[in-house]
């Protein structure tokens, strides 16, 4: 089997200036391409739950798709919960056995942000399990000001103090991205990010991924982001694709193929995407010696 703890995928990926990307995904054909798509480009990945996703999939089914795939390949899996406000239910999950968690306290003040942030992170330590922690609220790309507004984005002596007083094993900053489909291209705040960067020690997290250009991807990538999320753009192409089989190919393959047709050209997306970072491993190395691909 190829898990890995989530923070030394992280520590791996800095090590090489680098990010590895973490893609949504709710059911038995996101949850193998995520994991046969990045095995096909030699990649890590990391495989998330977000919350909302989990009235497709328990928990417990969850982890255990996600452990079947891993097992099956040579590259470094993690598994982590997505964004998540409610302590309740991160500790059901902590429970079930996820081994990292996002404890999303962004849209609270400061010191409530920390506070609660904090409590995730003590309550994971007696699971052995990893936190990431969100400050500077990244909103949603329909609404343009929430990506292009510099007020809304992460404060650096902010970010300093966060993470030092929670623990986090990851941060999410808001730099110039947002969630869902941008209106207009984001132009990411790459001086933000450096400086972010130069003042925490944690491996920062970009999130709101989809339709961010490549060129703004690599230079993020350089700069201090090792996790890179990705969900609105894979969840679209599994309705395409889903739907693309029943209105052009069920007739001849039946009813049921839908799923390996979907699986298929997600494993191919996933591989093309993953290739956007520039280092691999074999499982087992994570904070040895990931081979640099250049």
């Amino acid at each position: 089997m190829s898990l890995e703890r989530v923070r030394d995928i992280l520590a791996e990926a800095d090590r090489h200036g680098t990010a590895v990307l973490a893609f949504d995904a709710m059911n038995y054909a996101m949850i193998a391409a995520a994991v046969q798509g990045a095995a096909a480009a030699k990649r890590p990945v990391i495989v998330m739950l977000y919350p909302e996703m989990a009235g497709y999939v328990s928990l417990e089914g969850f982890l255990a798709l996600v452990k079947e795939q891993a097992r099956q390949v040579r590259i470094p899996v993690g598994i982590h919960l997505d964004h998540c406000s409610d302590f309740a239910y991160i500790v059901r999950a902590l429970k079930a056995g996820f081994p990292s968690v996002m404890a999303d306290g962004s849209l609270l003040p400061l010191d409530e942000n920390i506070a609660f942030t904090a409590s995730v992170v003590r309550t994971a330590k007696a699971f052995g399990a990893d936190v990431e922690g969100e400050l500077g609220h990244v909103g949603k790309a329909a609404n343009e000001g929430d990506y292009i507004v510099s007020d809304l984005y992460t404060p650096v002596e902010e970010a300093r103090v966060f993470a030092e007083a929670t623990g986090v094993t990851a941060l999410a900053i808001a730099f110039g991205s947002a969630h869902g489909n941008y209106t207009r291209p984001p132009k990411l705040d790459i001086t933000r990010l450096k400086e972010i960067n130069q003042a925490v020690k944690t491996p920062l997290v970009l999130h709101g991924g989809s339709g961010i250009p490549k060129e703004q991807l690599t230079e993020a990538f350089h700069n201090g982001i090792n996790k890179f999320n990705v969900g609105t753009e894979f969840s679209y192409l599994n309705q395409k694709y889903t739907g693309q089989y029943f209105e052009q190919e069920m007739e001849r393959d039946g009813a049921c193929g839908h799923v390996e047709y979907a699986r298929e050209k997600l494993s191919a997306y996933i591989a093309e995407k993953c290739r956007l970072t520039t280092c691999t491993a074999e499982p087992g190395t994570t904070g040895n010696s990931l081979e640099e691909i250049l």
